[in-house]
C-alpha cells in the first residue's frame, strides 16, 4: 500500500538580502539596486510520509531551523512549493511565548489562537501545568524564566494541541534528564498514534534513537537522506574528519562553502530569476507612492501644520500666537540716589519685551521647535534658533509636548 505523504517540499529556496541599513533595503526594492544575497536554502527537495519521525542534522548554519520554520509556516520560501497536509505545531525555545505574560496567561493565549473554547482550555490547563512541572513559576512572567523552564512550558503546550505534525527545534537540548525522558515518552506516544515528527537537534544520539530517517543538511542543501543508522554513521565520520583539520583549514572550508551560498551555487537560472528580474512598474509605483506619503507627513510634522489645518487654511502656529506670552519680571529695590535711579532705568530697558529679553512660552498642540524658533527669531537661522532654545531648556531632542513651558532666550 502506498504511503501517504504529510509534507512535500519541491525546489525550496530561501534568499536573504545582505543590506546593512533599512534605507539600503528600500533603495534595492524601489530601484532594483544590486545587493549581496545569501541563500540559506538551495534547491531542497524532500518528502515526509504520514507517521514518520524525521531527524534534521547538520553543523551550525546548515539551514535546519530555516527548513523547520518553512514547514511550520513561520516564514515563506523565496521559491519552490510547500505542501503540508495537517496541523503543525512548532516547539522551539521562546517561540510563541510572550515575555510580559505569565506562564498561565501564555497557555491560555496559545490555546485560544488555535481555536479552542474557554471550556476546552480550562479542561487542558491542569494537564499542561502538570507536564511542564515548573511549580509556582506558572504565575510568573515568562521573561523571568530560565531557558529550561521556557522549553518545558513550550513543549507542554504544543503536545496538548494534538497536532498532526510536531516540529521540535532544539527544544530538548536545555532540559534536564528527567524532563528529557518525559518528552521522549510523549514523542514515542505520538509515534504510536501515527503522528508525523520532525526533530531538529545537534545530538546525533537523540536523533538516531528517536527518528526513522535522517536528513543531513549542509550549508543550505540536502547532503544525504537515509536510514537513521546509515546517515548517523556518515555524519559522525564527517565531524571526526572536520575536527582533525587545522584551524586554517577549517576557516578555509567554512569560507568556501559560505561563498557558495552567497553566489547561489547549485541553483538553476530559472530558480534565481524571481529575485533577479526587475520590479514591475505597478510594484515600483506603490513603493514610490508610499515613500512620497511618508515625506509628506514628515513635512507636516516639521512645519507644525495639522492635517486638518492643511485643508481648512488654519495654521496651527498662527493659533499658538494668540496665546499670551508670560514675561519674567524681577522686582528691584527703590532707588535712593541718582546713580541707583540710572541703574534701575538701564535695567528696566533691558527687561523690555523686545527680542533681547528672556521670555517663556507655553507649547500648544501642533507646535514644533522649528515653528517656535521662526516666530521668535524671524531674522535668524532656524537651525541656530532651535539649538538656542534646546540649550536653554536642556532638551536633548526636538520633541516637545503641549502644555510644556519653554524658556525663550534673548
Amino acid at each position: 500500500m502506498q504511503k501517504k505523504h504529510r509534507i512535500k517540499l519541491s525546489h525550496i529556496t530561501k534568499q536573504y538580502d545582505l543590506t546593512k541599513t533599512k534605507s539600503d533595503k528600500i533603495k534595492a526594492m524601489l530601484f532594483n539596486k544590486h545587493t549581496e544575497s545569501f541563500w540559506a536554502l538551495r534547491d531542497v527537495n524532500l518528502t515526509i510520509y504520514d507517521g514518520e519521525a524525521i531527524g534534521l542534522i547538520g553543523i551550525n548554519g546548515s539551514g535546519k531551523s530555516t527548513l523547520s520554520n518553512i514547514i511550520s509556516g513561520v516564514i515563506v520560501p523565496t521559491s519552490g512549493e510547500v505542501e503540508v497536509d495537517g496541523e503543525v505545531s512548532l516547539i522551539a525555545i521562546q517561540v510563541g511565548l510572550k515575555g510580559p505574560l505569565t506562564g498561565l496567561e501564555n497557555i491560555r493565549l496559545k490555546l485560544l489562537m488555535h481555536g479552542m473554547t474557554n471550556k476546552e482550555i480550562n479542561a487542558k490547563i491542569p494537564s499542561i501545568i502538570d507536564f511542564a512541572d515548573i511549580g509556582d513559576f506558572i504565575n510568573q512572567p515568562i521573561k523571568n524564566y530560565s531557558s529550561g523552564m521556557k522549553s518545558r512550558l513550550g513543549f507542554a503546550i504544543s503536545v496538548h494541541l494534538n497536532p498532526d505534525i510536531l516540529v521540535i527545534d532544539e527544544a530538548l537540548s536545555v532540559g534536564d534528564q528527567t524532563f528529557y525522558q518525559k518528552c521522549v515518552d510523549k514523542i514515542n506516544e505520538f509515534k504510536a498514534r501515527g503522528k508525523t515528527i520532525i526533530f531538529v537537534s545537534h545530538s546525533i544520539t537523540q536523533v538516531k534513537n528517536l527518528c526513522d530517517r535522517i536528513v543531513w543538511m549542509h550549508y543550505g542543501q540536502v547532503r544525504e537522506v537515509g536510514s537513521n543508522t546509515e546517515i548517523a554513521q556518515n555524519y559522525v565520520e564527517f565531524v571526526n574528519w572536520y575536527n582533525k583539520l587545522s584551524k586554517e583549514a577549517k576557516s578555509k572550508y567554512i569560507k568556501e562553502h559560505r561563498e557558495g551560498q552567497k553566489r547561489g551555487v547549485g541553483l538553476s537560472r530559472i530558480m534565481k530569476s524571481p529575485t533577479k528580474e526587475k520590479l514591475s512598474w505597478k510594484t515600483m509605483g506603490g513603493g514610490i507612492l508610499l515613500a512620497l506619503l511618508t515625506l509628506f507627513f514628515a513635512f507636516l510634522v516639521g512645519s507644525g501644520t495639522s492635517f486638518i489645518g492643511l485643508f481648512t487654511g488654519e495654521d496651527q502656529t498662527a493659533t499658538s500666537e494668540k496665546v499670551p506670552i508670560e514675561q519674567t519680571k524681577k522686582k528691584e529695590k527703590p532707588a535712593t540716589d541718582d546713580a541707583s535711579k540710572e541703574g534701575a532705568s538701564e535695567k528696566a530697558q533691558q527687561e523690555q519685551p523686545a527680542a533681547a529679553t528672556a521670555q517663556t512660552y507655553e507649547v500648544q498642540a501642533g507646535d514644533s521647535l522649528s515653528g517656535i524658533a521662526a516666530k521668535f527669531y524671524p531674522n535668524a537661522s532656524v537651525q541656530t534658533s532651535v539649538e538656542k532654545i534646546k540649550k536653554a531648556n536642556n532638551l536633548e531632542t526636538d520633541t516637545i509636548n503641549p502644555g510644556q513651558i519653554l524658556k525663550i532666550p534673548a
